[in-house]
């Protein structure tokens, strides 16, 4: 199976505000976006989607961005792909059979039991986890960049 770029791309940026988003401080997506290598304005109609679902919240203004809604151990990688792509069970061909003369048999059975699979594959991956995986396998972090100046 392949995730689309949208969640690819959505994932990739939850990721960075949870790992980089130590203080609650709100990131600019043009941050993450530039972090992560994904374009600003796309990055931003995914985000969209993402606070629209309650992942995160955004905050307008001088110094605003987005924070997560929850934390980072109650958000699974079901929940970012079903904000990007709807439900699973959709997204895997699980829906009603189409109708008509022509339309080949479709064992619908097998695509429930495939998103019912895969969805408990995702929920089992919270971004708490990927965070301490990234933090054991020392992936840098954005604070690794600054400067610390003390007077």
């Amino acid at each position: 199976m392949r995730l689309s770029l949208q969640v690819q791309y959505a994932i990739c940026g939850v990721f960075d505000l949870a790992y980089n988003g130590d203080g609650g401080a709100p990131i600019q997506v043009r941050v993450i976006g530039e972090r992560q290598s994904i374009p600003p304005r796309y990055l931003e109609q995914i985000f969209q989607r993402l606070r629209r679902a309650r992942l995160v919240s955004g905050k307008r203004g001088p110094g605003g961005g987005y924070v997560l809604a929850r934390p980072a151990a109650e958000i699974t990688l079901r929940d970012i792909v079903e904000a990007v792509e709807g439900p699973l069970d959709r997204m895997l061909g699980a829906g009603p059979p189409p109708r008509g003369p022509r339309v080949p048999f479709r064992p619908s059975f097998l695509w429930k039991r495939l998103a019912d699979r895969v969805g408990n594959a995702l929920e089992e991956v919270t971004l708490e986890r990927l965070c301490r995986e990234a933090a054991r396998d020392a992936v840098k972090r954005a604070q690794d960049d600054s400067h610390s100046y003390v007077i």
